[in-house]
Parts: C-alpha cells; structure tokens; sequence
C-alpha cells in the first residue's frame, strides 16, 4: 500500500495524427502507461489494478510502458510481472527502460528477463513491427544510460515509413530532431506532481527561488534537493508538445515520490492514431 499522498487516475485521451500512417491503421488505439516505481511504498496496489483494467476496458491494439518500472531494485519486479501479466492487448505489450531501471547497472537485464517471461518486450536500442510493415516501433536505451545513441536504431527504418519512438526521458526529444520521429512516447516527470494551477509545475520555478534558501537548509526540504535536474525542459513535463516537425507525449506515470500529488493525478493514456 502506497504512503504517499496521491490522486484517482485520470484517463487522458488523445488522437494523434500520423503522416503517411496506411489507412488500415488509422484508428489503431494505444494505450501508454509510465513510471510505475513498483517498491511498495510508491505506487498502491489499487491504483496499479485500477490502471491496468482500464487498460484493458480500451481493448487497446498495443500498451506502452515507458520506463521507471522500478525504483532502486530490481527485486520488485518479479511480483510487478505477475500483475502486468493480466495486461491485454491485442499485438502486444512493449516498453522500454528508465533510469530507475538500472540502479544497480546490472538490473536492466533482471528486468528485461523477468518482463520477458509474461511476454512483455523490452525494446532496448531496437525496432520492431507488431501492426505491420507500416508502422515502426522503436524503443530507445535511457538518455542517461551511456547507450542512448539513436542514429543507428532509427536509420535501419525507410525514410517513409510512419515511426513510434520510446524514450523514457522527454528531455532526448532535442537530440531526436534530426530523425524523423512522428509520436514520442515519454514519461520520466511525473507531470511535476506538484502543480499551481495556471502556472504549471511548482518545480519549474524551484531554480529561481532555490539561491535564496540557506545552504544548510536546501538539501532537507523537499524538491530542492537539485530535483530541478530531473528535466531542462520542464515546459514538457506532461501532455502533447510539438518539437520541430516531431511530435512528443509526456505521460505522468502512475508512481508518486514524496511529497506526493498535488493537482496533477497519476495518468493513464488512449492513444488514437489518425492518417493525415
């Protein structure tokens, strides 16, 4: 049972619009979901039940998950498996890892073995095609990993073939301009959690108000602990963000650190993807 402070889910929904997308994928539904932190202080077991039956209520074509299955240790994802296995989808379950993911180093491989056994792929650096030859799915190695080197993961797709693209972190979404990318899938912010209505995540301007807080007191009050360093780019911590001719979705994630939430819920996404 979590101990932070949360929200009910939200159910985002969202239609996207895909270049060159073949006609007989247009209306495929996605659903993403993001950050778990599965360690049994982050995320409830209500709240992980309730995200993955309405999951399932969408019949979804493809789930997405984005990273942070875990916090600090791989340990908890052998029971994770067991509950992400009730997962339905009709072409499959693929994610990729988080930064959380690899503390220690050698956990991504605990976890990209353990998901594996409840057939939930992994995509590390790779490409595949689950609706077809014409749309790709590309999951990316975190931004922090020291493997992120997406040049030779999107350049083996055709130049006119439609690509979704998983990164945990939304801050890669700069260094993805030059390929093109028609969905980011991102997760990584957890929308901020505490969030000023009208003005966004109270995190945001932590930076600004942060050099007049007394050194002896920054690293014990919560979020001023350098949080800021999360993301450079706070102004896509949550929702649909256009970079250059690339389209970006930060999804909020269903795990809460402390504080807790604050005007900004654990999300799950319906993805619809349009032709244009």
């Amino acid at each position: 049972m979590s101990l932070i402070i949360t929200e009910p889910i939200k159910v985002e929904k969202i239609a996207i619009a895909i270049k060159n997308l073949p006609s007989h994928l247009s209306g495929t539904k996605i659903v993403q979901l993001s950050d778990l932190h599965y360690d049994g202080i982050r995320l409830s077991e209500s709240t992980l039940q309730q995200a993955i039956a309405l999951s399932n209520q969408a019949n979804p074509d493809l789930v997405i998950i984005t990273g942070d299955f875990v916090t600090d240790n791989p340990q908890p994802i052998y029971k994770l498996a067991t509950r992400l296995k009730q997962l339905k989808s009709k072409y499959g379950v693929y994610g990729c890892l988080g930064n959380h993911d690899a503390i220690p180093p050698s956990a991504g491989q605990k976890i990209i073995e353990a998901l594996a056994q409840i057939n939930l792929k992994i995509l590390w650096n790779e490409v595949v095609y689950p609706l077809g030859d014409g749309l790709a799915i590309a999951g990316l190695a975190d931004l922090w990993s020291g493997e992120f080197n997406p040049a030779p993961v999107l350049e083996q797709i055709p130049t006119d073939i439609p690509r979704i693209v998983l990164s945990h972190n939304p801050d890669s979404a700069v260094v993805l301009k030059q390929w093109r990318v028609d969905l980011q899938l991102s997760g990584h912010t957890h929308g901020g959690q505490i969030v000023i209505p009208e003005y966004g995540p109270l995190i945001a301007v932590l930076p600004k108000i942060r050099k007049y807080v007394p050194k002896s007191l920054r690293n014990h009050l919560p979020y001023l602990k350098d949080c800021a360093k999360v993301v450079k780019h706070w102004n896509w911590s949550e929702g649909w963000h256009q970079v250059g001719i690339n389209q970006l979705y930060v999804n909020r994630g269903l795990g809460t650190y402390l504080p807790g939430r604050f005007f900004c819920p654990p999300e799950v996404t319906m993805i619809t993807l349009e032709s244009r």
